[in-house]
């Protein structure tokens, strides 16, 4: 009898979903800061919009970020490495953090894609981790005729009688059809994830949930402050073991759907800058601090770097108004504010043009080519540094 009661307790008592805790902050003394941030980031962002570079140094910093994220996992990639795997390009088999520093890359342009609330979604998550679509699905309409009104094949009879158990039996069938592939060894059963990599108590679901919600109950902060608690959450609910890089990248994107900047700034440059190393012991407000000092470092980076396009641009740019109409000159200047790096093949492939041309254009340069990286005669490369 008391067994019985004490179930019937239980199954009254109401569940409870999971829910993150969010930090108490003392917003009479972060007010100031979080403003003075706030303005820095905007002044930039117009800043980097009237230069007409907002492409350019976006391309480059993708590039850099992502080596950079990978070198703050403790995996050293080169820059050059990177652009020639981006353009399908590799002097060499493609290493193991090789492709990972590829998958940052191609996180943060998956991030730039769409529509700044995208990746703060299910789906964009899914997109962002390479297991998702990208591009919009729209649907397709058909390019046949219409059909005949008066044709008996095109509208059989009782066709818009609708039939309530046709649904679920089409769901049966189907289900029968992947039990019947799986048993004829068609389609092979997923793997079970190792331990040794995965933690196997984690529920990445619930953890994607819980991490949404942040940022959801969120909306409502400043822009940095809910980045900043958003980054701390995705720490401390240890998203995606095997992507730590992602964290970052999710700040920014938060930083761009609040309308701060139309950009991803490069967080992890500002990070491996910055003193600030999260020990999962530091209060809300030391938290917040340290988010504010990777902001801070972050936009000097993007300045410097917005600094030194602005310079070859305008050395580049005297060679260029001498050159002809249809010259292809501004197209590998164009190519330089791009990439970190160009070299004699990869600017031939891209520009489509035989690489005498790049050599020739290289010397109608002169002196304004940027700077030679590698100081060989075989394999040279030029960047902006």
């Amino acid at each position: 009898m008391a067994f019985g009661s004490r179930a019937g307790d239980y199954d009254d008592e109401p569940l409870v979903p999971r829910a993150f805790a969010l930090p108490e902050l003392p917003w009479e003394h972060i007010a100031g800061r979080l403003e003075q941030i706030t303005i820095s980031i905007l002044r930039f962002d117009a800043r980097l919009e009237a230069s007409g570079l907002a492409a350019g140094w976006q391309s480059r910093c993708d590039m850099t970020e992502a080596v950079r994220a990978l070198l703050l996992d403790g995996h050293l990639v080169d820059v050059g490495d990177l652009v020639l795997h981006d353009a399908g390009m590799d002097v060499r088999h493609p290493t193991h953090e090789l492709t990972r520093a590829a998958a940052a890359l191609r996180a943060r342009r998956t991030a730039l894609a769409r529509k700044a609330p995208w990746p703060l979604s299910i789906d964009g998550l899914a997109a962002l981790r390479g297991i998702g679509p990208v591009a919009e699905e729209k649907p397709m309409r058909a390019k046949g005729k219409r059909p005949d009104p008066e044709d008996d094949e095109a509208y059989p009879l009782f066709a818009n009688d609708a039939d309530p158990w046709k649904a679920h039996f089409a769901e049966i069938d189907a289900l029968l059809d992947r039990t019947n592939q799986v048993l004829a060894g068609e389609t092979p059963l997923p793997r079970s994830r190792s331990h040794l990599v995965y933690d196997p108590d984690q529920d990445e679901g619930e953890a994607e949930d819980l991490w949404l919600d942040v940022v959801k109950r969120t909306s409502g902060w400043p822009a940095i402050a809910a980045a900043s608690v958003a980054w701390n959450a995705w720490l401390e609910l240890n998203l995606y073991t095997r992507l730590p890089w992602l964290g970052l990248i999710m700040a920014a994107a938060i930083l761009r759907a609040r309308g701060l900047t139309n950009h991803l700034l490069p967080l992890a440059a500002g990070f491996k800058q910055s003193k600030f190393r999260p020990q999962g012991r530091e209060g809300a407000a030391e938290k917040l601090e340290g988010f504010c000092q990777v902001l801070e470092e972050a936009l000097v980076i993007a300045h410097k770097d917005l600094d030194r396009l602005i310079l070859a641009r305008e050395l580049m740019s005297r060679v260029t108004a001498r050159t002809r109409s249809n010259s292809r000159l501004p197209e590998l200047v164009e190519l330089f504010l791009s990439r970190p790096l160009v070299t004699v093949p990869l600017a031939a492939k891209l520009l489509k043009v035989t690489p005498k041309a790049i050599d020739l254009m290289l010397a109608q340069l002169g002196g304004a080519l940027p700077r030679e990286l590698t100081g060989r005669t075989r394999y040279r490369a030029w960047g902006i540094v």
